[in-house]
């Protein structure tokens, strides 16, 4: 899949490369990393250097290539949903409209609570869960409910005992506890750790190639942020969702818009989907997985604006600037 295309094979401008550059005088230091492929073979990949951190441990200054690991951040929720979508295909983890507390006989006192005896495990794909859910704190303090979830002894229960604040099912608000209970369910049916599973069953198989999965202070794998991979690995996630080459009958649950999130994005299962069908996933610092069906288009972008105030407009402008106007779309 890594030996490049020309430009004008793949329909796009032949100075695709020119404007990245521009780009990145534009937005110094630029990305860290930029992989394009179309039709599924690589059209352009570039990388940068700059200062990065290793869930919030800084490396320093770090020249990225091609093998470099980076942290993905909430784009690890994404790959969640699809691993959730592997497991459900083999019968090993619970339907979406199946109840969430059921799930986890351990704490019969939360279930007897009927506020949260309507929650489904289809709540917590969508983030709908109703819970109090707060990470407007920064990601290095408790006061971050993330951040609290990954220091708590039992992040499950830290989780699902947050005080209930509305119906489930009614109202999309981020919250990293919900893709840490599906994180929870794919351990539990599988047999085997989050990272495990997602080796042998999805990163192996697709040629994903290294990768690094951080855990909390329970040594369970952070569902909610804690993958590292390269551009390349997080490319070929994005092309087997768009080719639908594995849990095909998932991927398209997976991105049914389900519940407004905000503008004319909708949240599908774990995933961000545009009214055109695109489909993104999304980590704090401007890493971006881009799917756009209608282009055959797979765009992957890591950065380093952690908890920046316009941390999005970066992978933004790879997209508005630089990708689709040489595609003239």
């Amino acid at each position: 899949m890594w030996r490049q295309t020309d430009p004008e094979e793949a329909g796009f401008a032949p100075d695709l490369a020119d404007r990245f550059d521009a780009l990145v005088r534009k937005h110094p230091p630029g990305p860290h990393g930029v992989v394009v492929v179309r039709h599924g073979v690589p059209v352009l990949e570039r990388y940068g250097s700059g200062p990065d951190f290793a869930w919030g441990t800084p490396l320093g200054t770090v020249d990225f290539g091609p093998d470099t690991l980076h942290d993905v951040r909430s784009v690890t929720k994404s790959v969640v949903g699809l691993l959730y979508g592997l497991a459900l295909a083999d019968g090993l983890v619970p339907d979406p409209a199946e109840p969430l507390l059921a799930q986890f006989p351990e704490y019969p006192d939360l279930a007897a609570d009927p506020g949260r005896a309507r929650l489904t495990v289809g709540h917590a794909l969508t983030m709908t869960l109703g819970l109090r859910w707060d990470e407007s704190a920064p990601y290095t303090s408790p006061e971050n409910d993330e951040i609290g979830m990954e220091l708590a002894p039992d992040r499950v229960r830290f989780v699902l005992e947050r005080p209930v604040v509305e119906e489930p099912g009614r109202r999309w608000h981020y919250r990293g506890g919900a893709a840490a209970l599906v994180g929870a369910l794919i351990a539990r049916g599988t047999g085997r750790p989050l990272a495990d599973f997602a080796r042998t069953e999805l990163f192996e198989p697709l040629g994903v190639g290294p990768f690094e999965w951080a855990a909390g202070a329970d040594g369970v794998a952070s569902a909610a942020s804690g993958l590292r991979l390269t551009p390349r690995g997080m490319a070929r996630i994005g092309q087997a969702v768009l080719g639908r080459e594995v849990a095909p009958g998932w991927i398209g649950e997976m991105l049914r818009p389900r519940v407004p999130a905000w503008d004319e994005v909708s949240y599908g299962c774990l995933w961000y989907v545009a009214p055109d069908g695109a489909a993104t996933a999304m980590g704090n610092g401007g890493q971006r997985i881009f799917v756009v069906p209608r282009l055959d288009l797979v765009v992957a972008v890591t950065a380093g604006d952690y908890d920046g105030a316009e941390q999005g407009a970066l992978p933004r402008a790879v997209m508005e600037d630089v990708v689709l106007p040489a595609l003239g779309a």
